[in-house]
């Protein structure tokens, strides 16, 4: 195959920072080409140089399409040249119909007025294209991540792309979406359609790709069929050094039961009668990791910010902490009782973006760097300093806005944050989402080191080898059932999705 693409001795420098450093990048028509990286290693940047975003002119280098040499000075001259780049964060206009958003400022008009009834007549072959019978006069908002994420594809090929850049594309979807966009995927891959495909999920690059780039500080570290290497030589090129496990779970001795939850059940605060969590019971010992699996939906998420008290549905049933009897209010009790929760969302429930690391790290245990109601800030300066160098995060200072930094940084933030808390029993619900291995490795070892001090681990995770790979118990729940609870030495993949799909009990 010729390629439809090169990139070369691309360097892009910002103040103090060389992000891309000669970089080189080639793609074959009509390929899935995978370009990996960990957070910081110069991905984003490379397809910012490409779709256009930065300029010709504010970077060293060559862009090829077809052989041709072209110099984007906007993003339009991009698209123009057949490049279409979705992010991870969607660019859609909830309020708009479907239709007005795949052709939102090019619109068919004549004398200033547009021609809906083309607009729509159009829409409806672009939604065909990628697999979508619903209305283009459907509202937008109204439908689920994975669908919008179709009507953002169908909305770069109304564009006439033939180089389409998916960054992150699975991060917010389901199993069963994650399917749908890998089937569309090899569809495309079918007719010619170029996709570069970015993602933390070694599992789905291995899947779709054909090739695959690795970055690392900024540089190309090798270009590989992907019939050529495996993950773990794919993590060791990306992280530059072997990772001798990729799950350093360590054999704990669990003590006695810390959180007993018995006969637990809550009810959606927007279905009146329905029930997202369904009679479920288990136990979590000190010094332990306790896994919860299931698929998207299955009441993962509402069990534990229920325990926690900030989830609005009402609950009943019975929970002790140390053998006694508690009802948990609200997260302030939560938090007084020894529990913390670190949730599936960072950006949206952990962290205050525009607020320094020490803001955010203090932020749940303001009363005690706060004698009389006044904050002490050289008493808040060393607790940040504390976590910046326990915890590892990368950052200049504490002083360092939480928003700018990687997101497995930011995990670490939200860690600190909930460390300060003491907790007993600390919840983790997708803790590596959307982090790079690296950051992945050294999560798990951050919650090897709680546990050898005693805390009480629950992580609910999408990621089945995770789950299987860092818990000692692993409960698995179905449309708010408990299905069954395996000792993790002894369960398989197999295992869990069979009771995660509605399988026998256990």
């Amino acid at each position: 195959m010729t390629a439809v693409l090169e990139m070369r001795n691309i360097t892009k420098e910002f103040p103090g920072v060389k992000a891309l450093n000669d970089v080189t990048f080639t793609v074959k028509k009509g390929e899935v080409h995978a370009l990996c990286g960990e957070n910081g290693a110069g991905k984003s940047t490379l397809m910012k140089v490409l779709s256009g975003l930065y300029p010709t002119g504010t970077y060293e280098g060559d862009i090829l399409i077809n052989g041709q040499e072209k110099h984007f000075h906007k993003i339009k001259d991009a698209e123009e040249a057949g490049i279409a780049i979705i992010y991870q964060e969607l660019a859609l206009a909830k309020d708009l119909s479907i239709g007005e958003n795949l052709f939102l400022g090019k619109e068919p008009a004549r004398f200033g007025i547009i021609n809906w009834e083309h607009l729509y007549k159009e829409s409806e072959k672009w939604l065909h294209e990628v697999g979508l019978t619903i209305s283009p006069e459907h509202v937008t908002g109204s439908l689920g991540i994975g669908k919008q994420q179709q009507v953002e594809i169908a909305k770069a090929l109304s564009k006439n792309a033939n180089i389409l850049i998916l960054d992150e594309p699975t991060a917010a979807l389901t199993e069963q979406e994650v399917e749908i966009l890998l089937d569309i995927l090899r569809e495309f891959k079918q007719r010619g359609v170029t996709c570069i495909y970015i993602s933390h999920k070694l599992n789905e690059v291995f899947e779709i790709a054909d090739s695959i780039t690795v970055l690392r500080d900024g540089m190309t570290i090798g270009t590989y069929p992907i019939n050529e290497v495996t993950e773990d030589k794919v993590i060791s090129l990306m992280v530059g050094r072997e990772l001798k496990e990729r799950f350093p779970r360590i054999e704990a001795e669990p003590g006695e039961v810390v959180l007993k939850v018995t006969d637990y059940s809550v009810m959606n605060p927007d279905v009146p009668g329905k029930k997202v969590v369904d009679n479920v019971s288990f136990e979590v010992r000190k010094g332990e990791i306790f896994g919860i699996a299931g698929l998207m939906g299955a009441g993962r998420t509402e069990l534990v910010m229920s325990l926690f008290g900030s989830y609005l549905g009402q609950n009943y049933g019975s929970v002790e902490i140390d053998g006694k009897p508690v009802k948990i209010k609200n997260t302030q009790h939560a938090i007084r009782e020894g529990l913390a929760l670190v949730s599936e969302d960072r950006k949206k429930y952990g962290l205050v973006l525009g607020m320094d690391i020490k803001s955010n790290v203090t932020l749940a245990s303001l009363k005690s760097i706060s004698p009389g109601g006044v904050i002490n800030h050289n008493q808040e300066i060393k607790s940040g300093n504390s976590f910046i160098d326990s915890l590892k995060i990368k950052a200049n200072s504490v002083e360092t806005i939480a928003g700018t930094l990687s997101g497995g940084n930011q995990q670490k933030v939200v860690l600190g944050k909930w460390l300060m808390t003491s907790p007993k029993i600390l919840i983790l619900d997708e803790p590596t989402r959307g982090i790079d291995v690296g950051a992945k490795f050294e999560i798990y070892n951050i919650m090897n080191d709680l546990i050898r001090q005693g805390v009480s681990i629950i992580m609910v995770s999408s990621e089945l080898p995770e789950l299987l790979g860092m818990s000692h118990r692993i409960m698995v729940i179905s449309e708010g059932k408990k299905m069954g609870e395996f000792d993790a030495d002894e369960a398989t993949q197999e295992m869990i999705m069979t009771a995660a799909t509605g399988g026998k009990d256990r």
